[in-house]
């Protein structure tokens, strides 16, 4: 025997217990700080993904409107016009958190646009 008795063993285990609720609230607190900083990056993507997308949206329109008046073919203000829809959906999708998606469709409508402009 060891001469300890069962209230010597007691508060071991009551600190270890302690000690253990400290880790779990540190690695708790660790993970709500990763997730917030989470949460505001998706919500600057989701911004930048609208944003971007409105702005090309309304240069691709503005530009379809230019060349539909002046004596350009009519493949080209219709490319504008395409590229334009194009980003429109990506600003729709951009906004709701499909920021990956809404990428790929800028990248789309703008190299719609940037061939309607090279058919000029």
């Amino acid at each position: 025997m060891s001469g300890r008795t069962d209230s010597d063993t007691r508060p071991a285990i009551a600190e270890d217990a302690e000690d253990a609720d400290d880790t779990a609230m540190a690695e708790d607190t660790e993970d709500t700080e990763d997730s917030g900083e989470y949460a505001g990056d998706a919500r600057r993507a989701r911004w930048a993904a609208a944003g971007t997308g409105a702005l090309l949206t309304s240069a691709g329109l503005a530009a379809a409107l230019l060349r539909a008046a002046g004596s350009a073919p009519a493949p080209v203000p219709a490319a504008y016009a395409l590229g334009a829809a194009v980003c429109a959906l990506a600003t729709v999708l951009g906004a709701r958190g499909r920021t990956r998606r809404a990428l790929w469709l800028l990248i789309v409508g703008t190299m719609a646009m940037a061939l309607g402009d090279q058919s000029d």
